[in-house]
């Protein structure tokens, strides 16, 4: 019957606290928007603006999925916009004037020379020419335009996005960088409705979160590609093909599985990232397959937005995402262990799917962070990199 009490629409709550939390989320979620009309877009950026701007807080994942949705029908109305704009620019490209004194010197041209000119065998054999010609001319420009729209379509397309957001991540490395070099050493401990001790923001993350508060750490590995900030929603979804804007992107962003908690803590926090062939988000991962490339980058740099971390990697193997049915070590549904035996007994199956050994152990207490990147030698296969906290 207690379970029964605690649901809310549909979705159930494990606690009393998380679903006391989900009934204040639902209570402010219904005075927000009380006096907005969500199929108004004007109300809709409005909301939007008030929601980026960190003036509303949400407890549970009630108020987090409300907090997604407005975020996704604010982008809907955005992409609506420029699909009408472009549209009204065809429209007024296709009807184009063309004067009238261009046609008829154009149809006096025509008129200069005559088919009827020559005679009968002559015809024949320009007709032939021309049709030769008009035939092979057509080839050529149908196989140009071809090869150009796919080539220059997708090279464009590939090269403005990946541009613009390398330049993106530069921007936010910048603010990262700013930011730390205005940190202070007092730390303010704030406490949630339901008790959870809640930290001051990093000061070099602050920016970052305003711009967009899914952010939830940064992750760095020295000397390497791998800088980025890391994400996190209510699903594993959302950050595969969209980036930091939230706009559509086949990079993605680096993101940190949705049942992770970095406030109440969990034994194991899952980062995943796509292996780009540029290199880009976790592209290069795999290079921890050779231990001469692991002794050279043994330390991970992960600090989620209230506190600095460094990690020790202790693990490099192969695996693959398994189906439901497949009764065997799944590394991506390890984030809390419920006894010491059951964490010994996941540290030992990584430690038998290791690569190599790095003489780097773990107890019951530890802290670990995974990497989690498509490994291509199989379907489904994944590249995965584990690490202890050490400080």
């Amino acid at each position: 019957m207690a379970e029964l009490q605690w649901t809310i629409e549909g979705r159930r709550f494990r606690s009393r606290e998380e679903y006391q939390a989900a009934l204040r989320d639902k209570e402010l979620i219904d005075s927000i928007t009380g006096n907005l009309n969500l199929d108004n877009p004007k109300d809709i950026e409005k909301l939007y603006m008030e929601l980026k701007k960190g003036n509303y807080h949400f407890e549970s994942i009630v108020g987090r999925q409300f907090d997604d949705n407005i975020y996704e029908l604010y982008r809907q109305i955005k992409e609506k916009e420029v699909r009408k704009a472009e549209k009204k620019r065809h429209r007024k490209e296709k009807h184009v004037h063309v004067p009238r004194s261009f046609k008829e010197k154009q149809g006096k041209a025509s008129k200069q020379v005559r088919l009827e000119d020559f005679d009968e065998e002559m015809q024949k054999q320009i007709l032939l020419v021309l049709k030769r010609k008009e035939r092979k001319r057509r080839l050529v420009m149908a196989a140009c335009v071809l090869v150009c729209i796919v080539s220059f379509g997708y090279l464009g397309a590939y090269y403005q996005v990946s541009a613009k957001s390398e330049r993106e991540f530069d921007e936010l490395a910048r603010l990262k960088k700013s930011g730390a070099a205005q940190a202070g050493s007092e730390v303010k401990i704030h406490l949630s409705n339901d008790g959870t001790e809640i930290p001051d923001i990093l000061p070099e993350y602050k920016t970052i979160y305003n711009k967009n508060q899914k952010l939830i750490g940064w992750i760095k590995i020295d000397d390497t590609i791998i800088d980025y900030p890391v994400m996190q929603t209510v699903n594993n979804e959302y950050y595969l093909d969209h980036n930091f804007n939230q706009e559509k992107d086949n990079n993605g962003c680096i993101f940190m599985d949705y049942q992770c908690d970095v406030l109440k803590g969990c034994d194991n926090i899952i980062l995943y990232g796509h292996h780009m062939k540029s290199g880009k988000m976790f592209g290069t991962l795999n290079k921890y397959s050779d231990q001469s490339y692991y002794e050279k980058h043994p330390v991970i740099q992960f600090d989620t937005i209230y506190e600095k971390g460094k990690y020790q990697i202790m693990y490099v193997f192969r695996s693959k995402v398994y189906s439901e049915e497949d009764v065997t070590f799944k590394y991506y549904q390890f984030i809390n262990a419920g006894s010491e035996k059951e964490f010994n007994s996941y540290l030992n199956e990584m430690a038998a799917l290791s690569l190599y050994d790095t003489g780097v152990t773990a107890g019951y207490g530890d802290k670990l962070l995974t990497l989690s990147t498509c490994d291509y030698q199989e379907a489904e296969g994944r590249f995965v990199v584990v690490a202890k906290r050490v400080s």
